[in-house]
């Protein structure tokens, strides 16, 4: 399917769950992609769980040839409020709350989307992510934020450490022992997405009401 993100259209996947009580964005990071298969393991234990997820493309073929557009992280921001938009006005998804789940890049691109005055969001959670590429942003940020960083992978600790500290919304930052930046070690992914699956259903609120 193609998901709407202003004046362009890039190519993405929704499931949601039947009776789901809310919806996860996934946010990738540079150089990867809705193919990513560390964000496509997090959203089927995700959809497992009862909770829906959406896998988009930040950047049409064209944009991605052009490596400033991949950093660009207020151009990835503005697509992702877009999307969120669009994914807002579909009959599955209306109603529901939204979560965002950035990698890398992506999660500097999803806290500053979420620090938009306008922003509903109601849960971010970071995976091995750089938030201090959301600068001034951070303190803006009103959704509850989960940093997810590897215990090896020190340069992004570092960062996620002092970004943390720049948070005034609920947070917190999860170290996961002897993982390095792509949670590549035997059970440091599976347990990226039990911690992501546990916040977002913490902060999700009950699903829409029923009408009787």
């Amino acid at each position: 399917m193609n998901v709407d993100a202003g004046a362009v259209r890039l190519p993405g996947q929704l499931v949601v769950p039947k009776d789901t009580t809310g919806v996860v964005v996934f946010v990738h990071g540079s150089g990867s992609s809705r193919h990513s298969p560390r964000n496509r393991y997090v959203a089927s234990v995700l959809n497992h769980a009862g909770l829906g997820t959406l896998l988009f493309d930040l950047l049409t073929a064209g944009e991605e040839r052009d490596r400033g557009n991949v950093f660009d992280i207020e151009l990835l921001a503005g697509r992702l409020t877009q999307v969120t938009s669009w994914l807002g006005g579909r009959e599955e998804a209306e109603g529901l709350p939204v979560g965002y789940f950035g990698a890398s890049t992506g999660a500097a691109a999803a806290l500053w989307a979420a620090a938009e005055p306008g922003s509903r969001v109601a849960a971010v959670v970071s995976r091995g992510g750089r938030p201090d590429l959301a600068g001034a942003r951070l303190p803006l940020v009103r959704a509850p934020t989960l940093l997810i960083v590897g215990g090896w992978d020190e340069l992004v600790l570092d960062l996620n450490q002092a970004a943390q500290q720049r948070l005034t919304c609920e947070n917190r930052l999860e170290v996961i022992p002897a993982a390095t930046h792509l949670f590549e070690e035997p059970g440091a992914l599976d347990r990226v997405a039990d911690l992501a699956c546990d916040w977002f259903t913490d902060h999700f609120r009950p699903a829409r009401p029923t009408h009787r």
